[in-house]
């Protein structure tokens, strides 16, 4: 039998979810609420800069083409401010081609997932990618 996660694993984290798809966003939101997370959401890479400076989430789940501004551009703007270039974030996208993982870490996400996202994995798989994050790992650690 399949360990159970703890329904509040993330209780108290604020997660950031950027994705032009609303169907995406819903199932990534919806899953992350499920653990306890707060969840904020932005349909584009300019929303999800106005977020992070104004909500400054503990991290940021992020799809890589959107319009207006995309994943990596919005990115690279969160690393060139000393206030949000530490927050990490994962790439999410539906084309996951060779070579898409290691160029979305080569320009500084922390990891890289692919759609279409399901409910029956995609916990396990975030959390599998979070454990780079020390202070996750922390958390995860004291359950």
């Amino acid at each position: 039998m399949e360990e159970q996660l703890p329904r509040d694993l993330l209780q108290g984290w604020l997660v950031l979810v950027v994705d032009d798809d609303p169907d995406s966003q819903d199932i990534a939101a919806l899953i992350l609420r499920y653990y306890g997370a707060t969840v904020i959401t932005a349909n584009n890479g300019q929303e999800g800069l106005e977020a992070v400076r104004k909500e400054r989430p503990r991290f940021i789940i992020s799809d890589l083409n959107m319009p207006l501004m995309n994943g990596w551009e919005m990115l690279h703007e969160l690393q060139l401010n000393r206030t949000t270039a530490d927050i990490p974030a994962i790439a999410l996208t539906a084309h996951g081609m060779v070579g898409d993982r290691d160029r979305a870490i080569a320009a500084g996400f922390l990891n890289f997932l692919t759609k279409p996202l399901t409910p029956k994995t995609f916990m396990k798989d975030l959390l599998i990618l979070m454990l780079d994050i020390p202070e996750l790992a922390a958390h995860i650690a004291l359950r």
